[in-house]
């Protein structure tokens, strides 16, 4: 509703602390050294995952822990490897 407000951290001021962009992830070096695209894990994944997931994990914008999962399981599925969270993210 217009005129209302809500004390979360999508609508605070990044004065405030708040960050989202964590810069590049060690995802994408993982992915370039197994030779591996985004639409390759995108075709891997069983799960609602999208192109634009994967280009905001590797470029490190902020996910949420659920969707950094579905991509851990993609990655793995893809690679054949068996990567953990903080192999893929920084943050």
């Amino acid at each position: 509703m217009p005129g209302t407000t809500c004390d979360n951290e999508y609508t605070k001021p990044a004065s405030e602390g708040i960050v989202r962009e964590y810069g590049p992830q060690p995802i994408g070096d993982i992915l370039a050294a197994r030779g591996l695209t985004n639409h390759q894990v995108v075709a891997a994944s069983t799960e609602q995952l999208t192109h634009k997931m994967m280009a905001k994990a590797c470029r490190g914008r902020y996910l949420s822990p659920k969707v950094r999962q579905k991509i851990l399981r993609a990655v793995n599925k893809a690679s054949g490897e068996s990567y953990t969270l903080s192999q893929l993210f920084n943050y």
